[in-house]
């Protein structure tokens, strides 16, 4: 997957306040993503975000 810093992407569960797009903030081998609706920051394994990613 070609995944850069500042892509927005579509997750398949939705956060709990609502929101399913996401900000990557960091890329490697784990990536740091932003919660569009809260601003909720997160550290997920690049595994788990690539199977869990829809757009």
């Amino acid at each position: 997957m070609d995944l850069k810093v500042g892509d927005v992407i579509k997750m398949k569960k939705t956060h709990p306040c609502g929101s399913n797009e996401w900000k990557i903030l960091r890329v490697g081998m784990d990536f740091r993503l932003a919660c569009l609706g809260c601003e909720h920051q997160i550290m997920i394994a690049r595994t788990k975000v690539e199977k869990s990613i829809r757009k």
